[in-house]
């Protein structure tokens, strides 16, 4: 097939010919050129999507990861808000506490008195 391609150049004078040789040399070298540059695009855009997508998973994990902490925030609030009230209701049994403390030690007063006046 290549026969019938270089046909046309029968009868060409040298000079001519060199040009033609010269010229498709160019062109091969700009196909391959061409080529490499393709490539490269193509290998670009290949890390480009890539870059994308890891970014697009990031933000979707900040976003995870900012509704955990809320949510944990939230927890930590309604932990300190029960851990308050249990102190509060700790501090009233023991205000109750010593209130009866001190009743049974009067109640244990007046019963030694009275047991000391039954004495006599």
């Amino acid at each position: 097939m290549s026969w019938a391609i270089e046909e046309w150049k029968e009868g060409l004078s040298p000079r001519v010919l060199q040009k033609i040789h010269e010229l498709e040399s160019q062109v091969d070298k700009l196909k391959k050129e061409r080529q490499q540059r393709q490539f490269q695009l193509e290998s670009l855009e290949a890390a480009l999507q890539k870059q994308k997508q890891k970014v697009e998973n990031e933000k979707n994990e900040a976003a995870t990861l900012k509704r955990e902490n809320q949510s944990l925030m939230e927890l930590c609030d309604n932990l300190e808000k029960a851990k308050q009230k249990i102190s509060h209701d700790l501090q009233v049994k023991e205000s109750q506490v010593n209130i009866q403390s001190g009743q049974l030690n009067s109640s244990k007063k007046d019963i030694e008195r009275l047991e000391q006046e039954l004495k006599r």
